[in-house]
């Protein structure tokens, strides 16, 4: 009967390790979050936490190497599918939608492309501490990786607010800042 015990209580510590070493290997992604010069340098995105338990990111047009057309027009996002988005400024806008943490230390989501008013699949990891990579998919086959640069420095109409602030970038709704609830008093007796 002891040797039994015994054997079931090895049994019961090499499934409990098991368990507590898999959760002890998992790896979550490394934050994105700072500016980033995108890899053809017409535009610095600014990658941040977002949602309502700040645990995803979301991204925004922070510079842009030519923000305005040849009349001097800000480039607005007229090929957007909300016509309610169409008037806003390029600069500012939100252009990544509260990427997750994936099981293999990346964050996927989405990412809106301006250009054509289509949202495509992306996953982003740091390659090392000033590196990003960012991999867009149309479909799982056709698929481009860039290689981003953080950027410390501010350049010349570079919006530097915080996101909702008047010199800073916009959130769409669905990603703006959720406040945090207000604290319960407790009630007397």
């Amino acid at each position: 009967m002891n040797f039994l015990l015994r054997f079931l209580l090895r049994i019961a510590i090499t499934i409990v390790m098991m368990v507590l070493g898999g959760q002890a290997g998992a790896v979550g992604p490394i934050d994105p979050s700072g500016t980033w010069l995108v890899e053809d340098g017409r535009a610095r995105i600014r990658l941040e936490r977002c949602g309502p338990s700040r645990d995803r990111i979301c991204g925004f047009i922070v510079w842009m190497k030519e923000p305005a057309d040849k009349r001097g027009q800000p480039y607005r996002d007229s090929q957007n599918p909300d016509t309610d988005k169409r008037a806003r400024t390029l600069l500012g806008h939100q252009l990544i939608m509260g990427l997750q943490a994936t099981a293999d230390g990346r964050f996927a989501g989405d990412i809106y492309n301006a250009e054509d008013g289509k949202s495509y699949s992306v996953s982003l990891w740091r390659e090392s501490a000033d590196r990003l990579k960012l991999k867009g998919c149309l479909i799982k086959l056709l698929c481009q990786t860039q290689t981003w640069q953080q950027t410390l420095d501010v350049q010349p109409g570079q919006l530097i607010g915080l996101t909702g602030d008047l010199n800073g970038p916009r959130a769409d709704k669905e990603w703006a800042q959720v406040p945090a609830p207000k604290p319960m008093q407790a009630k007397a007796k």
